[in-house]
């Protein structure tokens, strides 16, 4: 076994839409053999088990000592948005306060259950600040990571769908020791996944492990194209000791495909 700390990205298996199902996918993940999950907590086709407007007060305690009973940790949670007209929420003015109040409500929750970071994808940072949508965004991250600080939770912006230099320039406006990064290297094969590493060292907190095969699309780790000895090599040389919580939204034998995920990660 080595010195990772290896999770599992829950929604792989289950998004927590019934107490159910997300017991179950808790009790997969502990089978496997992960020692984490990272939770999802919104969902944009109706409530989920985890949803800070459904799990309440004594609930949070309660879903953590549940979790822990698998022998389980929580890397953090999900919060993922979508707009009107597009992925990500944070980017589109129509009913962007209610997104950045509930946002803000994820936070509480994940700060309540012990396991403050919550990731997401706010939808595409412009380059230039001058584009009409960048105000937009900037305005609601902001409004969002300022009510982080006061409530101790950490907000990250996942890698993938804009370079990383303009991230890391957007992380810098905003100026906030609560926006971090949640960092996916298969979300930047295009870019350079070390170069990537590179740029945002100073801001990577949390990361998924998650690959892309050329071919067949398979997200499998070790399968694909992720340079991953360099990549694991270039994380630890920069200080980085959390969690790679393995990915795989595919549908397809994904319980098999999380199996060989983290045993090529136990290797490191």
């Amino acid at each position: 076994m080595g010195s990772l700390k290896v999770g599992v990205a829950l929604w792989s298996l289950s998004a927590g839409e019934t107490e159910e199902g997300l017991m179950n996918a808790l009790q997969t993940a502990a089978e496997i053999g992960f020692q984490g999950v990272q939770l999802w907590n919104v969902a944009s086709y109706g409530p989920c088990v985890l949803d800070p407007d459904v799990c309440v007060g004594a609930q949070r305690t309660e879903w953590r000592k549940r979790v822990e009973s698998f022998g389980l940790q929580i890397s953090g949670f999900c919060a993922q948005m979508s707009g009107p007209t597009r992925f990500g929420g944070l980017d589109e003015a129509e009913g962007i306060d209610e997104r950045i109040a509930k946002t803000q409500r994820c936070i509480e929750l994940a700060v309540d259950m012990g396991a403050p970071i919550v990731t997401t994808h706010p939808g595409v940072i412009p380059e230039d600040k001058n584009d009409p949508i960048y105000p937009i965004i900037r305005d609601a991250i902001e409004q969002i990571v300022r009510h982080a600080e006061k409530v101790g939770g950490i907000f990250c912006i996942e890698t993938g769908m804009e370079p990383a230099p303009v991230l890391r320039k957007f992380i810098e406006d905003i100026g906030s020791p609560a926006l971090k990064v949640n960092y996916d290297p298969a979300n930047l094969l295009w870019y350079g996944v070390l170069e990537g590493v590179r740029e945002l060292a100073p801001y990577i907190v949390h990361t998924h492990a998650k690959d892309h095969h050329p071919e067949t699309k398979r997200p499998t780790v070790g399968q694909g194209a992720v340079p991953w000895d360099e990549y694991i090599a270039l994380l630890k040389s920069i200080g980085y000791d959390g969690w790679y919580a393995v990915e795989d939204e595919s549908g397809q034998n994904v319980v098999e495909s999380l199996r060989q995920g983290l045993q090529f990660l136990s290797k490191y």
